[in-house]
């Protein structure tokens, strides 16, 4: 699977799809979504893993910092990862990566959001 990270929405947030492997060779693509997204400050962001098939540390440091950059601009950040995509959720799990981004399931409605 070609790497690919698409802009889309959930919820009416702004959201990136990342398809493929994010390691070393794809992360800087990444790190250039996630700051064109988070530049124009929006309320939230979605991060969307459901779909990748591998990740390495370098992939679990970029979200880290995604994390600490939302923070920065006020941004309520969501990283969406099914406990099904056990090869990323292994590396989020030993990692304890969600003491440092909020990981979910699917992503939810926050507060004042209403559903279809």
């Amino acid at each position: 699977m070609q790497f690919a990270v698409d802009r889309t929405a959930v919820h009416g947030r702004p959201a990136l799809r990342v398809r493929g492997e994010l390691d070393v060779a794809t992360v800087a693509q990444l790190a250039r979504c996630v700051e064109a997204e988070l530049s124009a400050a929006p309320r939230a962001l979605v991060v969307d893993l459901t779909d990748t098939a591998f990740m390495d540390s370098s992939g679990a440091r970029q979200l880290a910092r995604t994390a600490k950059r939302a923070a920065e601009t006020g941004t309520a950040l969501q990283v969406v990862c099914p406990r099904a995509n056990s090869p990323v959720r292994l590396v989020i799990d030993l990692l304890e990566l969600d003491r440092l981004v909020p990981v979910v399931e699917t992503a939810g409605l926050t507060d004042g959001e209403v559903g279809s």
